[in-house]
C-alpha cells in the first residue's frame, strides 16, 4: 500500500479528488473553499489592532484553519514517509533551457541553483523571493482570493469574477514563466 502511495498520481485521479471537496464542502456545510483566507483568520485571531479588515466573526471560519493545517500536515507525512528517493524527472528540452541560465541542480523538487536562503542575498534571489512574494500576496488581496478560491470554487460556481481572475491568472503565469524569468535569471 505503501509503495502505491509513493508513486505520482495521473491527473485524472488527482484533479477530481480536489475537484470533489468543492461539492463536498457545500453539501457538508455551505463552506467556500479557499487558502488565502486562512491569513486572514489568523490575523484578525491575533491582531487586537483596531483594523477594519480584521473585524468580523472569525470563529465561524476556524473550520478553514483545520482545513490549511491538515494540508499542512498532509505534505509533512508525505515528505517525511512517502518521499521517492528517485531523481526529480525534468524534460531534456528544459534542463537544455534552464543549463542556459546555470541552473543545473534537480536533487529536490524546486532547484537549489535559484531557490535557496544564500540566494535570497542576490539580486536575483531577492527578485525571485521578496518581490514575487509581494506580488502573490498583493495579488491575492487584490483579486479578492487565490488561485484555489477563484479557479476550483468560484468557476464551479459559475461567479463571474472568478473567470476574470482566473483567466488573469493565467496571462500573469505565461507572461512570468516565459517573459519576465528568463530575464531575471539571465541577471
Amino acid at each position: 500500500m505503501i509503495e502505491f502511495l509513493k508513486q505520482p498520481w495521473p491527473w485524472y485521479v488527482a484533479g477530481p479528488l480536489i475537484g470533489l471537496t468543492v461539492p463536498a464542502l457545500l453539501v457538508l456545510g455551505n463552506k467556500s473553499f479557499g487558502i488565502s483566507s486562512s491569513l486572514r483568520h489568523i490575523c484578525a485571531s491575533c491582531l487586537p489592532a483596531n483594523i477594519p479588515f480584521f473585524k468580523y466573526n472569525w470563529k465561524k471560519e476556524v473550520w478553514n484553519l483545520f482545513f490549511v493545517a491538515g494540508i499542512l500536515l498532509g505534505g509533512t507525512i508525505a515528505a517525511q514517509w512517502l518521499a521517492s528517493s528517485d531523481p526529480v524527472t525534468v524534460h531534456p528540452a528544459l534542463v537544455k533551457e534552464l543549463a542556459g541560465y546555470g541552473i543545473t541542480d534537480y536533487s529536490n523538487l524546486v532547484p537549489q541553483d535559484i531557490l535557496h536562503w544564500h540566494h535570497l542575498f542576490t539580486l536575483e534571489g531577492f527578485f525571485l523571493m521578496v518581490v514575487g512574494g509581494f506580488l502573490v500576496g498583493f495579488g491575492t488581496r487584490y483579486a479578492g482570493g487565490c488561485t484555489s478560491g477563484h479557479a476550483i470554487m468560484g468557476l464551479s460556481n459559475l461567479q463571474w469574477p472568478s473567470l476574470v481572475a482566473t483567466v488573469c491568472f493565467m496571462i500573469g503565469g505565461f507572461m512570468m514563466a516565459n517573459l519576465i524569468l528568463p530575464y531575471i535569471l539571465s541577471l
